[in-house]
């Protein structure tokens, strides 16, 4: 964990003990041809890793970002940019790892959403959907997880014969590392819902027994209505499916930027002066999340440093301005077939949140100054002031703070 990191390093450079704590990701594919390093801790002691991690990190070619391959395992590749580079203090390699994590926990969980919208709504069998994610791979949706999905989706079991997707009992397991990154976003203030809406996806995955029971009990629209949805709204198979390529990407958008909205949340907490343009670029080859969207990112804070967020990026702005309709038309068809978009519906809603000048929460700091004396400031007013209005008495008097 990033706070056992960042104890260890405090503790041991006060005894002028170096110490890095440094993220990896790839599986098991990075552990043989290169991963993804993300070393974090004292910056002299990265000046003496450097040339190592540097020589067993994935490359990228410089300018499309794409990685770059090697076909045997224990040869590294020597051209391209290495995907690592020093990422901050203490605990910053293992924290922006726990969030590179928790992103690929959200981005999983959109792609199995557009599969479901695929297969259980316009009824596409898993060898088709394979063609579909294949087809999406060759756009701006480029992924090693789009890649392997449509891998995953095109296998036969060879004990059934059936496709191997409908063997796998729907039951998702999970190491943790999505959770601590929602406890981080709760611990920062920083609203991650798609990425935790996405570990809570899995929590209800775990309850198959449950669900079971309840498929037979709780009432509402199946995949039939959702069929009937669809059509009402997209008529050919073919716009629907373009839609949800728009629903997927514009949704992959939001989950990206509530990740980088934590890392910058900590990183101006604890000082860390995270250079998310570099972090962006070590994630373009080796690790799980690897993806031509990465080398978007990566432009877009070299663009401008202090990007606040991937939502205000010029690209990123004009990718879901293009997309929404269809995003919208996508969730809302899910929504009155009784399909389950848990990942995609929180995403558009923290689109539509962040875009939004004013949000209800005027009321509900009113009803906790009501109930709590827990104050509130007024829009008349300059921020930082004050008030409480003394509720029980009459006539209610406001008072400054």
């Amino acid at each position: 964990h990033w706070e056992d990191t960042q104890r260890r390093e405090q503790a041991l450079r006060a005894r002028g003990i170096h110490f890095i704590g440094s993220g990896v990701s790839g599986g098991e594919l990075g552990a043989r041809f290169g991963p993804s390093l993300m070393p974090g801790g004292d910056r002299e002691a990265w000046k003496l890793l450097e040339p190592v991690w540097t020589a067993i990190a994935a490359k990228v070619d410089a300018e499309t970002g794409r990685p770059i391959e090697t076909a045997s395992a224990g040869e590294p590749v020597t051209g391209g940019e290495p995907c690592t580079g020093y990422v901050g203090p203490d605990g910053a390699g293992h924290f922006v790892k726990m969030v590179h994590n928790g992103i690929e926990y959200a981005d999983m969980q959109l792609i199995c959403e557009a599969f479901h919208l695929l297969r259980g709504v316009a009824g596409l069998e898993p060898a088709r959907c394979a063609e579909v994610f294949t087809a999406w791979n060759r756009g701006e949706l480029d992924s090693y997880l789009i890649e392997i999905t449509a891998d995953i989706l095109a296998e036969k079991d060879a004990r059934t014969g059936k496709p191997f997707v409908d063997v796998v009992l729907d039951k998702a397991g999970q190491k943790g590392t999505g959770r601590w990154t929602s406890e981080a976003a709760l611990k920062f203030g920083a609203p991650a819902m798609t990425i935790a809406e996405a570990v809570f996806a899995r929590g209800m995955s775990a309850l198959k027994d449950e669900r079971v029971r309840a498929s037979g009990v709780l009432r509402g629209p199946g995949h039939e209505e959702a069929r009937r949805a669809m059509t009402a709204r997209f008529g050919a198979e073919e716009r629907f499916v373009e839609a949800v390529e728009h629903a997927l990407y514009c949704s992959k958008i939001c989950a990206y930027a509530q990740g980088f909205q934590i890392m910058a949340a900590a990183s101006a907490e604890y000082g860390w002066s995270v250079d998310f343009a570099g972090l962006a670029a070590m994630w373009r080859g080796g690790c799980i999340i690897r993806a031509r969207f990465l080398q978007r990112i990566t432009q877009a804070y070299r663009r401008d440093r202090s990007l606040v967020n991937l939502l205000l990026d010029p690209f990123f702005a004009g990718a879901i301005e293009k997309g929404q309709g269809a995003w919208r038309e996508v969730v809302a068809s899910a929504a009155v077939g009784g399909v389950p978009m848990p990942a995609m519906m929180s995403a558009l809603a923290y689109y539509d949140s962040y875009r939004h000048a004013v949000l209800p929460a005027k009321l509900l700091q009113a009803q906790r100054d009501y109930f709590g004396a827990h104050t509130y400031e007024r829009v008349d007013e300059p921020r930082g002031r004050f008030f409480h209005l003394d509720w029980p008495v009459s006539p209610r008097v406001e008072s400054p703070v």
